[in-house]
């Protein structure tokens, strides 16, 4: 008995030996592809801002006190006085908000800059008082808009487009004497459109450069005088201006930098 128990083991010891030789050997798996890491352009950023803008301005004078007794007689119809561009430097900031749903980026924005646009023209209306100098300043521009941009990864492509304004102030200059006749100044608002590009360089770091074209239409603006009984209306211009700017721009988004994309 002690003998066919012995047997009966031995046999199924070389069974189960020989199978477990038959089987194949385990497959080896991939250890799975690490997500990879995009950008992510959502969140509050603040920056900075600076380049150049040129101002396009038409004058048409439409109204004179000849005598400067204080009633400004209607020109009409009112009659060109030419056009310059101001033209300089600008430099400033931005906040902004974004929202971002797959590739595409949503946002708001708010944009301040400090400006030194100027630029002038012969009037030919005054040509017989021995000559005569309109002028044109912006020494501020700020940008209220609402952004729609497309994300590859590190790099955003957008559009703009809402309210501006600019701080602009006018001279007239008597040329014989080089003095400032007539002066005025306004806060202007207007509509603005522009495009950028943007690329994150470093976790929550991004560079852009930005084009931006203001519509800030047409105003009539009553010119006072600086000399003769100062502060009485000499003469009422319509001014039109365009404004066109570009800038680099600096950002920092707070924030996670990156999400994993599976």
């Amino acid at each position: 008995m002690k003998k066919i128990l012995l047997a009966a083991i031995g046999a199924i010891s070389m069974t189960v030996s020989a199978s477990a030789a038959d089987l194949a050997a385990r497959p080896y798996v991939k250890a799975p592809v690490a997500p990879a890491p995009i950008y992510n352009w959502a969140g509050l950023y603040i920056g900075l801002n600076g380049g150049g803008a040129s101002s396009h301005n038409c004058w048409d004078i439409n109204g004179l006190d000849f005598i400067l007794s204080g009633t400004i007689f209607p020109i009409s119809p009112a009659v060109s006085e030419g056009c310059h561009n101001a033209t300089g430097g600008l430099a400033g900031g931005q906040i902004g908000y974004r929202w971002q749903a797959s590739n595409w980026v949503f946002g708001l924005e708010a944009q301040g800059d400090w400006a030194n646009l100027k630029g002038s023209n012969a009037s030919p209306f005054f040509a017989a008082l021995g000559g005569w100098t309109n002028q044109t300043k912006i020494d501020a521009i700020g940008l209220f808009t609402g952004q729609v941009g497309y994300a590859w990864n590190n790099v955003l492509w957008y559009v703009k487009g809402g309210a501006a304004l600019t701080h602009d102030k006018y001279n007239g200059i008597f040329n014989p004497t080089g003095l400032t006749i007539d002066q005025a100044s306004e806060t202007r608002w207007g509509g603005a459109v522009g495009t950028g590009l943007e690329f994150g360089f470093a976790p929550g770091w991004s560079v852009a450069i930005e084009y931006d074209h203001l519509f800030m239409g047409s105003r009539t603006i009553g010119l006072a005088t600086t000399t003769v009984l100062p502060g009485t209306v000499f003469r009422t211009d319509n001014i039109r201006q365009d404004v066109d700017m570009g800038t680099v721009r600096l950002n920092y988004t707070f924030g996670g930098p990156v999400v994993a994309k599976y």
